[in-house]
């Protein structure tokens, strides 16, 4: 379900990153004296009450005389959130009274028409109130004295804003043994067209416009017996290219589908080959357990033998994190390849959910003892004395040994190869835990 969303804004080194950090409880956001150090949006899971949110930390507003080359930017940032923001919290500084800069934020967010909460940050003795009635002149109601460093009320603050955030939009009723996909990737990739081509209807716009899809967008395919709910999320640029007034809401809601998927579907455009912003999304995509297939789009632009080539290198030489997602090359516009997209989900889908048999495991462990290849460092020598999956989506596999401070990266990658020469794991990532076995 989608989270409604509150804004920090207002103008630099008022205190909005330390209110983040109070809010969500997490010292995420950067805090330093240094002005507008914060230059871009930040978001940040929260909630009060029971009530979940999503927390927006904006880089401060500045006036168009400022000399900050980032102004212009950070205004826009600030503008953008509260454009998208459900409820608005501006920060004001009690201990220097209105500014020229105040009264700039406040002019746009009196034309925001979003509930508006003022507060006077940097109140730590509540009784020193002296300088609040000049806040009143601001026009956006009563300001409200806190403390961001100490607390001082923000309990209050946050009762009044959860009030004001919109009740909570029914979810769509989805199939419970849906399998969720997500179809992920950069701006213009063609990830619409695919959807469009999956669900045999034109389900989402599709322009050669980058950025054309905002929203992720949900649609069930039938298939015989199986069922999928595809998410088509909008395109994920880099977060330093997002520039516009929805781009990053939309990276938003592109990281949460991908937080709510089993398999990602990474759209990548074959007439370039994979970007490192293509290598960087599948990154997220692992990071957060989805299993992963690579869909090489537009292969019917790829017309020579040298240029296929480059592409299928530019996929070896990004990948080498994930040899183990399938690649398929396909193209939205003739419809080549795309019916062999469901079969690979089946199967990477029932590996990122599979159970290995811990007899299986074992038996495969003791193969491994007999060929002798283990870590020695000084006296300790590696024994791992036995193992079981200790979880799935993705499969989680629990060594239990002698030493586990002597695993290294290597021989990770030893054990990880040959569970998959062994298993049923292809497309998911694999996490391989180590614990110490308790003497008896």
């Amino acid at each position: 379900m989608a989270k409604p969303i509150v804004a920090i804004v207002g103008r630099p080194n008022v205190g909005k990153s330390t209110l983040v950090n109070r809010i969500a409880q997490k010292k995420e956001a950067i805090v330093h004296e240094s002005r507008g150090v914060t230059r871009d949006r930040s978001y940040h899971e929260a909630d009060w009450c029971g009530r979940e949110f999503t927390l927006v930390d904006t880089g401060g507003i500045e006036t168009g005389r400022s000399d900050d080359a980032f102004a212009g930017r950070i205004r826009e940032q600030a503008e953008a959130a509260c454009q998208e923001a459900d409820v608005i919290i501006f920060v004001v500084d009690a201990t220097t009274g209105v500014t020229e800069e105040d009264e700039t934020v406040a002019r746009i967010l009196r034309r925001a028409g979003k509930p508006v909460f003022l507060v006077a940050n940097k109140l730590d003795n509540p009784a020193d109130d002296k300088t609040m009635w000049d806040f009143y002149a601001l026009g956006l109601g009563e300001p409200r004295p806190i403390s961001a460093v100490h607390g001082h009320g923000t309990g209050d603050l946050l009762d009044e804003v959860v009030a004001a955030l919109p009740e909570p939009a029914e979810e769509p009723e989805y199939p419970e043994d849906a399998l969720r996909v997500a179809i992920i990737g950069r701006p213009n990739v063609g990830k619409s067209s695919i959807t469009n081509r999956f669900a045999g209807k034109n389900r989402s716009i599709v322009s050669d416009v980058a950025g054309t899809t905002r929203d992720a967008l949900d649609v069930i395919v039938e298939r015989g017996d199986k069922r999928y709910r595809l998410v088509d999320t909008a395109g994920m640029r880099k977060r330093n290219l997002v520039h516009e007034d929805v781009e990053y809401y939309s990276l938003v809601r592109g990281l949460r589908a991908i937080d709510e998927a089993e398999v990602c579907l990474l759209v990548v455009d074959a007439s370039e080959g994979v970007t490192e912003q293509d290598q960087k999304i599948a990154g997220l995509a692992i990071e957060r357990g989805c299993a992963l297939i690579i869909l090489l789009n537009k292969w019917d632009l790829v017309t020579d033998d040298h240029a296929r080539e480059e592409v299928m290198q530019s996929v070896a030489r990004r990948m080498t994190f994930a040899p183990w997602a399938p690649v398929i090359r396909v193209s939205a516009l003739t419809g080549r390849s795309l019916e062999k997209v469901w079969a690979v989900v089946d199967r990477v889908g029932a590996a990122h959910s599979g159970q290995v048999p811990t007899s299986a495991l074992n038996n495969l462990l003791a193969q491994m003892r007999e060929s002798g290849h283990t870590i020695v460092k000084g006296p300790k020598r590696l024994r791992i004395q036995y193992a079981n999956q200790t979880g799935n989506r993705p499969p989680a596999i629990t060594f239990f040994c002698n030493f586990p401070e002597l695993i290294d990266d290597n021989y990770k990658r030893y054990l990880e190869n040959r569970l998959r020469e062994q298993f049923n794991l292809e497309g998911t990532p694999l996490r391989l835990r180590f614990r110490k076995k308790q003497s008896a």
